[in-house]
This record gives structure tokens, C-alpha cells and sequence, in this order.
């Protein structure tokens, strides 16, 4: 796989994650609706700082493991494998009727920077999501550590595309991102994308 190919096909992945409705999107669609767009903007920008954090620690940690030895690949490849067939298999299998803007976390914390950014780094799925997924867009003689942290940085250039898009169009997204139907299909398809990286991840080699 060359840079070009992991490039085209990181992008269009992430993209379609990150348009799957998710607790990020459910807290700067809230906040909108409820406190406006300036505490939207800042929520959202807790939200990315948080991934940044997240992005780091992978891209170091990554690196240092794939760096060590053979083992310490093989145990990272299987329990990425496993984790991404197992989220992938329960998106497929039970996907959701309804947006989870219900299930949000309460929280005392009021500046809506601080509680995005709470909401991220205390969530360690998206450290796992991040040491699981991004490894398998590393082409071929690429040092790992750094383009990690790249794609880390595109993902969270293509986030804040997506929250600024929800924030301004509040109002017309908010009732089409909430239909059943909609939810459904992006579980769906994310669940095949995260079964089918899965596998890849399973048969790849060191």
C-alpha cells in the first residue's frame, strides 16, 4: 500500500465514522440547540483537544511497540483484530433505533471546553480505537510513530469539519440525524467497515 492508497482509504473510512452519530456529536449537537453556538464551538473544541491527547499517546505508544519485537506486534494485531470484530459484530447485529444524545454522561462541569474535553480523555475506547485502527493505514517502510500521529491530526482536521457543518445547520440536521431509519444504516455499514478492518488486521504481517 503506498501513502496515496493509505490516504484515500483512511480518509474515507474515518470520514464515514466520524458521520456515524456518537456521544461527541450528541454533546455539540446539545449544546447548539441548547446554549448556542459559541459554547457549541468551544464543546467541540474540548472534544478535538481530547482526541489530540489520545492521538499523541497512540502515535508514542505505537511506536515503541512495534519498534520492540515480533510479540509485541502479534499481540497488538490480535487484540485489535478481536476488538474491531467484536464492535463491528455488535453494530451489525444490534444496531440502534434512536440518536444516544439520551445516554449522555450527566456531569457538574460547566464550561463546555472542559466537558468535552472530560468526555474524551476519560474515555479509553478511543485510545483502543485508536492503537487498533490506525495501524492498518501504515503503508510499507513508514515510520510508524510519526504518520500515526498524521492520521490522528487528519481526524481530527475532518471532526472539526463536521462539527462546525452540525453547529451551523443545527436546526435541519438535528431531525434527520434522529430518524431511525438514518441510525440503522450508519451502524450498519460501520459495522461491516469495523469487522472487515478486523479481518485485514488479523491476516496482516509485522
Amino acid at each position: 500500500m503506498t501513502v496515496t492508497q493509505s490516504l484515500i482509504s483512511f480518509i474515507f473510512t474515518i470520514t464515514l465514522l466520524v458521520l456515524t452519530p456518537g456521544l461527541d456529536t450528541a454533546l455539540v449537537l446539545r449544546t447548539a440547540t441548547v446554549d448556542g453556538a459559541n459554547r457549541a464551538f468551544r464543546a467541540a473544541l474540548g472534544i478535538l483537544t481530547g482526541c489530540c491527547v489520545w492521538g499523541l499517546a497512540a502515535a508514542l505508544g505505537l511506536s515503541a511497540m512495534l519498534a520492540a519485537s515480533h510479540i509485541a506486534f502479534e499481540i497488538l494485531k490480535w487484540g485489535g483484530a478481536l476488538y474491531l470484530a467484536w464492535v463491528g459484530s455488535q453494530l451489525l447485529l444490534h444496531p440502534r433505533a434512536h440518536f444516544v444524545a439520551e445516554s449522555q454522561p450527566r456531569t457538574f462541569i460547566a464550561d463546555p471546553f472542559a466537558k468535552g474535553a472530560m468526555q474524551n480523555l476519560l474515555n479509553p475506547k478511543i485510545g483502543v480505537f485508536y492503537i487498533s485502527f490506525l495501524p492498518q493505514f501504515i503503508p510499507h517502510g513508514v515510520e510508524a510513530g510519526p504518520y500515526i500521529l498524521m492520521l490522528a491530526a487528519l481526524h481530527v482536521a475532518i471532526c472539526l469539519v463536521w462539527f462546525v457543518a452540525l453547529i451551523l445547520m443545527t436546526h435541519s440536521l438535528a431531525p434527520f440525524m434522529r430518524n431511525p431509519s438514518f441510525v440503522r444504516i450508519m451502524d450498519r455499514v460501520t459495522g461491516i467497515v469495523f469487522v472487515g478492518f478486523g479481518l485485514k488486521l488479523a491476516f496482516s504481517r509485522n
